[in-house]
């Protein structure tokens, strides 16, 4: 019982990260129907990002999150109005257009980041003394409360926001009818950016919480980050801010319980195991996809 408790929670810890990472992925798709594949190489960036913090300013946990997220919106703005807008625009584009670009955005920012950095891998300086606390014969560490309870944070305010702020009535009016709401004056292209800056803030946060995690960034950690929480927003339900959530945690659990199974030869595979039956099964995924306009 102990044994699986520790499992538990250590799915937990993985899965939050990956459902923060889902959540862009799942928003994006939600308002304008297209993914953003990009969303690996962001979550990289804001790793990056808190490791330059606290490497040369000293940065604390919160500023490296906080810078971190800060430097990914930005990130995400551009990707948006650089890869997406031009094609969203061009009535000779069409999805396929976008998914290419998207592609080749995501090549783009983990080529650029290996040119200023380098291919080694870094190690993520200790911010705080780690701790491990016995609950039900299990040890949780003070990394995975914090990763668990950042997350959940992110979640609950992003939740709060699409439900009860202007911005986010405007976000839900654009996923269920584009001309309707253009007509209603909502301003699309915003509406647009700023579901990609969401995305990519959470993300960012996911990348510091990741580096303090593993204690170690490199260029390429964002490509099996990006689809397997590509593969946890298809499991909860593509469109879904719920089901992203669920998805991500369900991927992380299948990723440990696997590993603890000794299955960890397999442990990337289990998340596209688990896209590719429920694709078969159910494709519209756990929740559905459209539980977004309903948040």
């Amino acid at each position: 019982m102990a044994q699986f408790l520790q499992q538990m929670v250590n799915g937990l810890a993985l899965g939050s990260i990956y459902a923060l990472i889902a959540l862009g992925y799942t928003m994006v798709y939600g308002i304008i129907a297209l993914i953003n594949f990009a969303y690996g190489e962001i979550y990289m960036f804001g790793a990056f990002t808190g490791l330059f913090l606290v490497l040369t300013w000293k940065a604390n946990l919160y500023l490296a999150i906080f810078g971190a997220m800060a430097f990914t919106t930005v990130l995400g703005l551009v990707v948006e109005r650089v890869a997406y807008r031009p094609l969203r625009r061009s009535r000779n584009a069409g999805r396929l257009s976008a998914l290419i670009s998207a592609i080749g955005a995501s090549i783009f920012l983990s080529t650029l980041m290996v040119l200023l950095h380098g291919p080694a891998t870094t190690g993520f300086p200790t911010l705080f003394q780690n701790r491990n606390f016995v609950l039900g014969g299990a040890s949780i560490s003070l990394y995975q409360i914090l990763i668990i309870g950042v997350s959940a944070l992110l979640m609950v305010g992003l939740d709060l926001f699409v439900r009860y702020t202007k911005t986010g009535r405007a976000m839900r009016a654009l996923s269920q009818d584009a001309d309707a709401a253009a007509l209603m004056g909502v301003n699309t292209d915003l509406m647009i950016a700023i579901t990609f800056a969401i995305g990519s803030a959470l993300a960012g946060a996911a990348g510091v919480l990741a580096g303090i995690y593993f204690n170690a960034v490199q260029p390429y950690m964002g490509l099996m980050a990006g689809l397997k929480a590509f593969a946890a927003a298809v499991l909860g339900g593509i469109g879904s801010i719920p089901g992203a959530v669920v998805g991500g945690l369900l991927i992380g659990l299948a990723e440990i319980m696997g590993v603890a199974a000794k299955l960890s030869d397999w442990k990337d595979a289990f998340a596209f195991a688990i896209l590719i039956l429920v694709l078969l099964v159910k494709p519209s995924g756990l929740l559905g996809r459209s539980i977004i306009k309903k948040v």
